[in-house]
This record gives C-alpha cells, sequence and structure tokens, in this order.
C-alpha cells in the first residue's frame, strides 16, 4: 500500500506543475533534463546496441537459445544506467533550479508566503547546491561500485539486476525529496534517516521515477515532475523535520 502511495505523490506532482503560478518555474530544469535525455538517448541508440551485439557474440554457444532474453536483459540495465548517469548529471546543473521549484510548489500546497527569489539569491545559492549534489555523489558512487562488483561474481551476479532496480529506486528518491529537505534546513543524514523509516514509501515515489526515466518522451518531463511530487510528499509525510534538526 505504502508503494503505491508513494507512486500516487508523482501523479500529484504532475497536476502541480499545471498550475498557472509554478509553470514559470519548470522551464529551466525542463530545458536541462530535455538536453541531457537528447545525449544520453544519442549515447544509447549510437554505442550500446553495438555494444550488445559484441557482448553477445562472445556468449558460449550453449547460451544461444536464450540470447535473445539476455540482450533484452542486459541492453535494459545499459539503458536505465545511462538514464539514471544522465539524469543525476541534469540534476547537478539544475540543482539550483529545482530548489526554487521545489520552494515554490511548498508555498503553493502550505500558502506560506515565501519571499520572491531573485537571480542574485539563485546565483547565491549554487555553492550550497552543488555541495549538497556532492553529498549525494559521495553516497551513490561506493554503492554503485559495490553492486558492479556482485554482478560479476558468478552466482551473485544472479541477484544483481534487482539489487540495481532496488537501488535506483532509492537513489531517486534520495535525489528528489532532499530537494524541499535542503530548503527547510534538513541535513544530509538526517534526510536519509527520515526516509528510512519510511523505505516503502520512498522506494514506491522512487521506483515510479525509475520507470518514467525508461519512457520515450516522457522521460524529458521526468525532473520538473518529481520535484513537485517529491515536495508534496515532503509537505505531507516530513513537515516538521526542520523543526527537530534545528
Amino acid at each position: 500500500m505504502q508503494i503505491f502511495k508513494g507512486f500516487s505523490y508523482l501523479i500529484q506532482g504532475a497536476k502541480l506543475l499545471i498550475q498557472p503560478n509554478l509553470r514559470v518555474f519548470v522551464l529551466l530544469p525542463l530545458l536541462v533534463n530535455v538536453i541531457m535525455f537528447s545525449l544520453g538517448l544519442g549515447l544509447l541508440v549510437s554505442y550500446v546496441s553495438g555494444w550488445m551485439d559484441g557482448f553477445v557474440g562472445w556468449l558460449p554457444s550453449w547460451l544461444s537459445g536464450i540470447t535473445w532474453f539476455l540482450w533484452t536483459l542486459f541492453f535494459g540495465l545499459f539503458a536505465m544506467a545511462v538514464f539514471w548517469g544522465f539524469n543525476l548529471l541534469a540534476n547537478f546543473i539544475a540543482a539550483p533550479f529545482n530548489g526554487l521549484l521545489a520552494e515554490k510548489v511548498e508555498q503553493h500546497l502550505t500558502g506560506h508566503e515565501v519571499e520572491s527569489a531573485t537571480v542574485g539569491d539563485v546565483v547565491a545559492s549554487i555553492p550550497r547546491s552543488i555541495g549538497r549534489e556532492i553529498s549525494k555523489l559521495s553516497y551513490y558512487l561506493p554503492r554503485v561500485v559495490i553492486l558492479l562488483i556482485i554482478s560479476f561474481i558468478p552466482g551473485l551476479n544472479v541477484v544483481a539486476p534487482w539489487l540495481w532496480l532496488l537501488f535506483g529506486a532509492w537513489m531517486m528518491a534520495i535525489q528528489y525529496v532532499d530537494y524541499a529537505m535542503d530548503n527547510n534546513g534538513v541535513k544530509f543524514r538526517r534526510m536519509k534517516q527520515a526516509l528510512a523509516q519510511q523505505r516503502l514509501l520512498h522506494l514506491g515515489f522512487g521506483g515510479g521515477v525509475s520507470l518514467l526515466l525508461m519512457v520515450p518522451v516522457v522521460n524529458f518531463f521526468v525532473m520538473p515532475i518529481a520535484v513537485a511530487g517529491a515536495t508534496a510528499l515532503y509537505v505531507n509525510e516530513h513537515t516538521g523535520l526542520n523543526q527537530i534538526d534545528h
């Protein structure tokens, strides 16, 4: 039930973005996302198919009967890795604008007035936003290395695709819920603890983001939808964390 509730926040996020007072704050994150996903799609089309053909051709003959299955499975994993990677890069670039969008969505949902942000405010927030994105990367990368090692260990690699799916969902939850958390002064470690206390809820949200990243055209709009949805999740599930954190 919690998993479906988490996914429903993405639907709420999509509905929020059509609000007239929020549309303008969607434009820059959307532009960054379109550019990065176009690059990712170009990489996928140009190189990954060739890599996969070479990999499948290297397989022993006794696996020839399931070649199509292995090709589909590994191509799907490569595609997911490419889209996750470019999504993280897009979030790194668009972090200040995503933070601003999260702020405006929170204001819309709570009715609490927030002082209008100027260009100077956005520029001033860049160092903090980059620092927060670096914190996320420092959390993701060691775990990615562990999963890569598991993926090449005979026996353990059978469960590797499922571990990648779970980790991708968790990673997307952290990525997007963090914008509202950061805006409200919640420390990164405290944010992770809060998400872990409602793990299924956040896996449902992050799993939905991962799923949408794989859908052509829709993935162009995932970033602002996820920011808005994650902010709604924060408002409904985590309001008060900033007071505890301070």
